[in-house]
């Protein structure tokens, strides 16, 4: 298509998005084995500090405090280049894909954190009470109780947690990481065609994230039940 001599068909190669398709999906598995992992990370990690961040002991709740504002003002760009390469100026020395799973990881709990914390917050401090008059522990109360419920609230917000670290994973390239972001640019490199091969991989990060929504709605409707 000419448009004032300009060819807009110049700027997707449908031949070469294909024949490069192979190559870029063998990204696909790191980025989901990065995202995945860290996203268990960070849910774990944000849990304990969504519940040091809502103690009345001070002692938890300010390194909570700190480590939540740490992560949430500080580019995950900046976080990775420490783990990978300031880390061994003292002698730590971390592989390419254990430095992206904890950096997306620790930073994305600080997120998750304050999510859980929100959910558990509007859970009514009745149920607490009844858990008590009933002699249940802190933690069981937190695990048969309050967790079902808060777990509903949250999923909406995590799922984007999610989905924002599938997209952050391209992050990850510039520390060798051989996701899909990576491998893009290398044909994009070698082809001097970088636009088609950012096309392709949008194209490809799109269905990643919508599949991601389709188990979100999922999970919405096996929560209700506890409406």
């Amino acid at each position: 298509m000419n448009f004032n001599g300009f060819d807009f068909g110049g700027l997707f190669d449908i031949e070469l998005a294909l024949e490069s398709l192979p190559f870029v999906l063998g990204g696909l598995p790191m980025t989901l084995l990065v995202s995945f992992v860290g996203m268990a990370l960070g849910l774990v990690l944000g849990l304990f500090l969504a519940l040091a961040r809502g103690s009345n002991r001070f002692i938890f709740r300010l390194p909570a405090r700190t480590y939540i504002s740490f992560m949430r003002g500080t580019p995950m760009l900046v976080f990775l280049f420490i783990l990978y390469f300031g880390l061994p100026v003292v002698g730590i020395k971390l592989t390419a894909l254990v430095a992206a799973c904890l950096g997306f990881g620790l930073n994305s709990a600080a997120y998750i954190a304050e999510i859980d914390r929100s959910s558990l917050n509007s859970i009514d401090v009745g149920q607490w009470e009844s858990a008590k008059a009933l002699n249940l522990t802190y933690w069981q109360t937190l695990r048969k109780i309050i967790l079902p419920q808060a777990m509903r609230i949250a999923i909406p917000p995590l799922t984007n947690v999610f989905m924002d670290i599938v997209k952050a994973t391209s992050l990850a390239a510039v520390i060798t990481v051989p996701e899909l972001f990576q491998k893009t640019q290398i044909i994009a490199g070698r082809e001097f065609d970088a636009m088609t091969m950012y096309v392709l991989v949008a194209l490809i990060y799109w269905p990643v994230c919508i599949l991601i929504s389709l188990v979100q709605d999922r999970l919405e409707k096996r929560y209700s039940k506890f409406v």
